[in-house]
């Protein structure tokens, strides 16, 4: 019986197994399937995909010749009637001549719309553009974008164009890989690989949002793409860290989605509208958050709220704003972007933290370009007899007199106390406050006198706040300072 019942069974295990190897060969598929797509064996495929879509970029530009560097000679040298003669052959050196400089740039429309950077073309004479086949086709600039370092080229062709589509540069992850094409050093269309190194890089910009790259960029290959795994633009390369000027494997590439809204903008209106809500503003830091009662360092701190937008809202300095059209404010940075990306003339909700509270506000925005040409004027005042000074929180102030005011050059309409002296060895001199600052603010309301200084502190402390909030300006310019207040 126990024979018989073993050999009935084979039949059955036999199945099992078969189902168990059939399911392990499919998991190291799926395994090998994954690693393929984690790490590629070649790039070959995709660099043959997309290198039709990458341009070479030559510019010309007419330039004022330099003196040519002659010695000097002294009076009835034999050589200074050859020298001369020289001089005038060469115009002194002031002839123009032509300078020529290399990028990269890919195309994205097959009518002939070509990304690159602003600082590739800018100033150039004439632009040309060479495709990967060899043709060389002359291009315009469309539009420039400086803030972004963006520029959008139109070539006019017979044929349609080889182009790549913008990807989505928030989906790129730490570690994913990426393959940088361009011209690097004029050597012609070349191609390196890596990794995204980081995200989310400032550099100089406000609205700068660049992906780190381990990719070799070099010199020739700013405005070009940087691709992702599906062929798709996640960066445009535009800048490297460098001791050298070579590349040390710290790249960055503007976000695609950052260009992508830049270039629907060039390519419609042939130049950049950006929302603007018209405050000055600072991040909010854990002592700020503290002296102001929020539960965490988030938003955006308004310092100063001139004539625009936000003021016909009824924004004030010490508004911390913490959503803005729907969106958590993460900082100021975030906030910058958030706004510039924003429809110019959109109604949009500014939710603000005023006063130990939230309030909603509703603020049509302006257009930054047009802002930014707005002059600020001046109005220095008269002459007044010198104050009393006291020192308080690790600074001397005086109360500001017309005298002051002049002296610094400020409105007459602002008031509060002048920084005349400050303790190198306090919190307020390691928080940068210094002699000629202006106190405007204390505990988020206006000070004009020593005595009312003294008082928002002791209001202070008797609300519990271990510091409190000063508004101060420096030529003008309003920041918030948190300052320890314990006895």
């Amino acid at each position: 019986m126990t024979q018989a019942f073993t050999t009935a069974m084979r039949p059955g295990q036999g199945a099992m197994r078969a189902l168990w190897f059939m399911a392990l060969g499919i998991a190291l598929l799926l395994a090998q399937a994954i690693t393929a797509q984690a790490r590629p064996e070649s790039f070959a495929d995709l660099a043959e995909k997309v290198s039709p879509s990458v341009v070479n970029i030559t510019t010309a530009t007419m330039v004022e010749g330099n003196a040519a560097p002659f010695p000097m000679l002294p009076e009835g040298s034999p050589f200074e009637e050859f020298f001369d003669r020289f001089r005038n052959r060469q115009g002194e050196g002031t002839q123009p001549r032509r300078s020529s400089a290399l990028g990269s740039g890919f195309v994205i429309s097959e009518d002939g719309f070509v990304v690159t950077n602003n600082h590739v073309i800018d100033g150039a004479d004439e632009i040309s553009v060479e495709l990967f086949s060899g043709r060389i086709l002359a291009a315009r600039v469309v539009g420039t974008d400086p803030k972004t370092d963006i520029a959008l080229l139109k070539v006019e062709s017979d044929t349609p164009l080889p182009f790549v589509r913008f990807g989505d540069s928030d989906t790129a992850r730490v570690g994913d890989w990426v393959l940088a094409m361009g011209n690097p050093l004029g050597q012609g269309f070349s191609a390196s690989a890596g990794i995204v190194s980081a995200r989310n890089r400032a550099l100089s910009g406000t609205y700068d949002d660049y992906i780190q790259t381990d990719a070799a960029i070099n010199r020739g290959n700013s405005g070009g793409p940087l691709f992702n795994l599906d062929g798709e633009v996640v960066g445009v390369n535009t800048a490297i860290l460098s001791p050298t000027g070579g590349s040390i494997g710290i790249g960055f590439s503007m976000a695609s989605n950052v260009v992508r809204q830049v270039v629907a903008q060039l390519q419609e209106f042939g130049e950049t509208r950006r929302g603007w809500l018209g405050v000055r503003i600072q991040d909010v830091t854990p002592d700020v958050a503290e002296a102001m009662g929020l539960e965490k360092a988030a938003g955006a701190l308004v310092t100063d709220v001139p004539e625009g937008p936000a003021a016909a809202a009824g924004m004030l300095a010490g508004d911390v704003i913490i959503s803005f059209d729907g969106k958590d404010v993460a900082d100021t940075r975030a906030l910058v972007r958030q706004v510039g990306n924003t429809e110019v003339g959109k109604t949009v909700r500014v939710v603000v933290f005023r006063e130990g509270k939230t309030q909603t506000l509703r603020v049509t925005l302006g257009r930054r370009e047009e802002a930014e040409g707005t002059a600020q004027i001046t109005q220095p005042g008269g002459q007044a007899t010198p104050p009393e000074e006291k020192s308080l929180l690790g600074v001397t102030v005086q109360p500001l007199d017309d005298a002051l005011r002049a002296q610094l050059e400020l409105d007459s309409g602002v008031s509060g106390l002048v920084v005349t002296n400050v303790d190198e060895m306090s919190e307020a001199f390691e928080k940068g406050l210094r002699a000629g600052d202006v106190i405007t603010e204390a505990g988020q309301q206006k000070i004009a006198s020593i005595a009312e200084l003294e008082a928002r502190i002791a209001e202070a402390r008797e609300a519990g706040r271990r510091s409190i909030l000063l508004l101060v300006r420096r030529a003008g310019d309003p920041r918030f300072v948190a300052l320890g207040i314990a006895e």
